[in-house]
């Protein structure tokens, strides 16, 4: 976890969902922390978004969705992770995910889901405690 500085962290906006003012706040709030930040934009690609996860040498990487696609999206960027043998980048998501589906998204490799009104406190204590550590599920 940041052995060699801070804490870097990818956060990402796969597929086509257009609304980011949620990453930007997780993104500024990670920042104001005192971590490194990668914000790779909006309509990443699971392929572009692990090609930069790894290309950072990143500690963390979130993923944030509201369009619906999250099974889909983030079972594929856990997917390549492991073909990248970076599956020891922490990954955790946001956004607008119901609660059934968030057992099995933790299932996936996802170590927490921080949904519509989380503190921006509690997700970077959840970062600080948890990047780059075996993917557990958060309480």
């Amino acid at each position: 976890m940041g052995e060699s500085g801070p804490i870097r962290v990818v956060v990402a906006k796969p597929g086509l969902d257009g609304h980011d003012r949620g990453i930007k706040l997780i993104a500024r709030a990670l920042r104001d922390a005192g971590m490194e930040v990668v914000y790779t934009g909006l309509h990443q690609t699971p392929e572009q978004i692990v090609a930069t996860a790894v290309q950072e040498d990143a500690d963390a990487l979130g993923l944030s969705i509201l369009s619906g696609a999250h099974n889909t999206l983030f079972a594929r960027v856990i997917e390549l992770l492991r073909e990248q043998n970076a599956a020891d980048i922490t990954v955790f998501g946001g956004g607008i995910i119901p609660e059934d589906d968030i057992p099995p998204l933790r299932e996936l490799g996802v170590a927490a889901i921080f949904t519509p009104g989380a503190p921006t406190g509690e997700v970077v204590e959840w970062v600080r405690a948890h990047a780059r550590t075996p993917t557990t599920p958060n309480p």
